[in-house]
């Protein structure tokens, strides 16, 4: 079966090589355009390697586009983290079509930032699903899901990283299988089921340490490591990765003004929140992810100073 590989980044690179790796018939890769002045990417790079023919068009409304594609006389498309809009009828093209990965359990949190809200909504669990991409925006059938709880400690790092990549990649392959075996499901999706938020950036992850300390503890959580939440000191921006939170007990749990930072320690600053406190342990001011600490000490930060 003549596979085409079309995505970018880590994801469409492991993809390619996991096909590649058990003898599947790769026969090009389509990738992301290139912004200038920007790195390789990692699956044009891969693709290279394989001496793979590699197509990277801006636009899928181009004729040549559609020719070149057809030329390759593609039985499958494998789309591995796709984020140009491309019409179905080119989608229709591959005598089986095109399958492609979303990392969420559709028709749930449909749209570009489907990990990092179910960690800031609170949800228990997510997946992914591998699906039949149609003209709407993660709305078509569904081809296979998996499933994986979301922990008090998860992080939009350790649920992709950690296992929806992995689980993915895993999925893709069994998804081909499927494809060619001529026993892979079309199962529509519920609508009366259906969410969608919008991309989560830095505009949704402004702390606000007037809010309990459950809201603030998930936001930190799914912006880690992208977009990051963040606050401010003296109209700089501080962005926070890694930071425990200590419920109150009693009114000493809370004792400081919101925001205020209570204590500087070896390992962390403290910041009081609505109802308790948070030990920070990981934070940006500058060009890279340091200690709390560290940056406190660093830039003359003292008890008594105030984030908003």
């Amino acid at each position: 079966m003549r596979i085409v590989v079309h995505g970018q980044q880590a994801f469409g690179k492991a993809v390619l090589e996991a096909l590649l790796k058990r003898g599947d018939e790769v026969v090009a890769a389509y990738v992301a355009p290139e912004k200038p002045g920007a790195k390789a990417d990692p699956l044009l790079e891969a693709a290279m390697k394989a001496n793979l023919p590699v197509y990277q068009p801006a636009s899928y409304k181009d004729p040549t586009v559609w020719e070149e594609f057809r030329a390759l006389k593609p039985d499958l498309q494998v789309m591995a983290f796709v984020t140009l809009f491309v019409p179905e009828d080119f989608l229709n093209i591959p005598t089986h079509g095109s399958i492609q990965y979303h990392p969420s359990l559709l028709p749930a949190y449909r749209g570009a930032s489907a990990i990092n809200w179910p960690i800031i909504k609170g949800e228990k669990e997510t997946g992914l699903s591998v699906f039949w991409p149609d003209n709407g925006l993660d709305t078509g059938d569904v081809l296979i899901q998996k499933k994986t709880p979301i922990s008090a400690t998860d992080t939009l790092g350790t649920v992709y990283f950690d296992r929806l990549f992995p689980m993915g990649v895993e999925a893709m392959l069994e998804g081909v299988d499927m494809v060619k075996a001529g026993k892979a499901p079309r199962i529509k999706q519920d609508e009366s089921k259906a969410t969608y938020e919008g991309r989560c950036g830095p505009g949704n992850a402004k702390i606000d340490w007037g809010k309990p300390w459950e809201q603030i503890d998930r936001l930190i959580r799914g912006c880690n490591p992208a977009p990051a939440a963040w606050t401010t000191l003296d109209g700089k921006t501080i962005k926070i990765f890694d930071a425990k939170p200590m419920p109150a007990t009693s009114p000493k749990g809370i004792a400081g003004k919101l925001g205020e930072i209570v204590a500087v320690d070896d390992d962390s600053i403290t910041v009081v929140c609505a109802d308790g406190r948070f030990k920070v342990t990981r934070v940006q001011a500058d060009a890279g992810k340091v200690g709390a600490a560290e940056w406190a000490k660093g830039a003359n930060i003292e008890k008594g100073a105030k984030f908003s």
